[in-house]
């Protein structure tokens, strides 16, 4: 028996505070989960907003599914209603998916409380709901909310939910951890309970996160005999999310054993994280399990010299198996080993000594407040440098960058960069939204003539924090600058008691290190 994946990243993941997804990216989500191979993708609650309607409607044209089935989310009836003139059942059948998934209070107090009535007219909003949609032909799935609060308070009605639900045709039963606060060792025990009086049932776990353990929830429940697992990719969700299915994934196919995604979709599971954070436009944690930049990253001397001789060292898995890779970064902690494996990885030939050498700037370059390991350009020019290389892109003669406050209130920086370019003295000017941006636009000027290729690089990201100072001396700055010619990106950094010279360290070091890679 497969295990199923049913993905709700559209539905209860966009609910997460500060998302806020169109309907193309909804659609484009939608097809990355597809990809992957996902057994189910719930693409969001019909007949709550118009951009939902639009998306179901989109969806039938726009949405050649290769694997997942689509399914809309809603509820059951209203109190005292009719099945047949409830409108969110309308939603949902005019959404036309194959799949639908309702929610159902299983918890007596929120029968009470929230819906304000009684324990029968609960049982039986279920009931004549999943039968509604099952005489027009559709799958249903039941999510049984609040089922394990529910569960502790008053058993018999959960459990009653459940056998209505059931007895009216659902599909699957999915016990949900609404509130997040239920421990693994209580969803084992539940999930047993349950089984026990549905042995031929059809489980699914729905866990949010708030106690941090939805992914130890979900294996539990998986090792407990469940058929389906909801969650979202990234992790996504209301307060501190829910399950997160890039980690719960890999878990399943490496740790488990268990093929849960079409072979060889695994290692499409890192590009896609990333993918999906850029269309929700939060960046991902670095340290996120598997999918992360540091997921596989090495900094201690130890960890490095021993996975130069054997990779398996200091990993659990191999990377390559979930889109990742390992990477080394330099810092005061490195060693020789660290070293080497850095430079190898950037394509630098490195002996003794000069990695001794190296070794002894990067400590005391730290200690002065660089972060190398956020800055592999900058230390990829560190190593040239030391290995005898002068840049001959440019000479600095001077620059001045001032900041115009202007009548209609807009601000305006300029910035005035005069360098020397094959022997010729160049004098450009730049405007921009910010300093760093007029002295960019400035020196790309001055070089775009002999060098069109800083047309293609742009900056991605910027970044300043004040150091501590000590000592009675002024506090420095470090910047932190990211480049990328939309291929690639390298990270560059400058560290000064002026923020001005700070960035302008960084930013010439992203823009030399682009002409390297760009002009040979």
């Amino acid at each position: 028996m497969t295990l199923e994946i049913y993905d709700t990243t559209l539905r209860d993941g966009s609910q997460q505070e500060g998302i806020s997804l169109t309907v193309g990216d909804k659609l484009r989500i939608a097809g990355l989960l597809d990809d992957l191979g996902v057994h189910y993708v719930e693409g969001g609650w019909p007949g709550a907003n118009p951009k939902d309607d639009e998306f179901f409607q989109r969806a039938r044209s726009e949405l050649n599914f290769a694997n997942a089935t689509l399914v809309a989310f809603g509820s059951t009836r209203r109190p005292r209603g009719s099945v047949e003139d409830d409108a969110q059942l309308g939603a949902l059948l005019a959404a036309d998916t194959q799949a639908i998934c309702i929610v159902g209070k299983s918890w007596d107090y929120h029968v009470r409380e929230a819906l304000r009535t009684d324990l029968e007219e609960g049982a039986r909003m279920v009931a004549e709901s999943v039968a509604f949609l099952r005489g027009h032909d559709r799958r249903v799935f039941f999510d049984a909310e609040h089922f394990f609060d529910g569960f502790h308070g008053n058993p018999d009605f959960a459990l009653t939910t459940l056998r209505v639900a059931l007895d009216a045709g659902a599909e699957r039963l999915v016990l949900c951890d609404t509130n997040g606060g239920t421990l693994p060792h209580e969803i084992l025990e539940t999930v047993a309970a349950v089984q026990q009086v549905f042995p031929d049932a059809q489980l699914g776990v729905h866990f949010h996160n708030d106690a941090g353990t939805a992914v130890a929830s979900s294996l539990a429940a998986v090792r407990a005999g469940v058929r389906q697992v909801q969650g979202c990719i990234n992790g996504y969700g209301e307060r501190t999310g829910n399950t997160d299915l890039s980690t719960l994934i890999p878990d399943l196919i490496l740790k488990e054993g268990m093929a849960v995604l079409p072979e060889g979709r695994l290692e499409m599971l890192g590009p896609i994280s990333h993918h999906v954070a850029e269309v929700v436009n939060i960046t991902l944690d670095p340290h996120r399990p598997y999918v992360g930049t540091s997921a596989f990253t090495h900094k201690a001397g130890l960890h490095t010299s021993a996975l130069a001789r054997r990779p398996d060292a200091y990993e659990h898995t191999n990377p390559s198996l979930v889109g990742n890779a390992s990477r080394m970064v330099v810092s005061e902690l490195a060693g020789r080993a660290s070293i080497a494996s850095k430079a190898a990885e950037l394509g630098l030939d490195m002996d003794d000594e000069l990695a001794g050498r190296v070794i002894e700037v990067v400590k005391e370059r730290e200690h002065q407040g660089y972060h190398y390991e956020a800055a592999d350009g900058s230390f990829e020019l560190l190593v040239r440098k030391l290995a005898g290389w002068e840049q001959k892109y440019f000479e600095l003669e001077s620059f001045r960058v001032f900041t115009e406050r202007r009548a209609d209130e807009e601000v305006v920086a300029e910035a005035t960069v005069k360098v020397i370019v094959d022997g010729e003295r160049v004098v450009t000017t730049g405007e921009g939204v910010g300093p760093v941006h007029a002295l960019d636009q400035a020196l790309r000027s001055a070089l775009r003539e002999r060098f069109p290729q800083v047309s293609d690089l742009r900056l991605t990201d910027y970044r300043v924090r004040v150091l501590d100072s000590s000592d009675g001396t002024e506090a420095s700055v470090r910047v932190l600058l990211e480049t990328s010619d939309h291929t690639t990106s390298w990270g560059t950094i400058g560290v000064h008691e002026n923020v001005i010279e700070a960035s302008w360290e960084a930013l010439t070091d992203g823009l030399i290190l682009g002409l390297i890679r760009n002009t040979g």
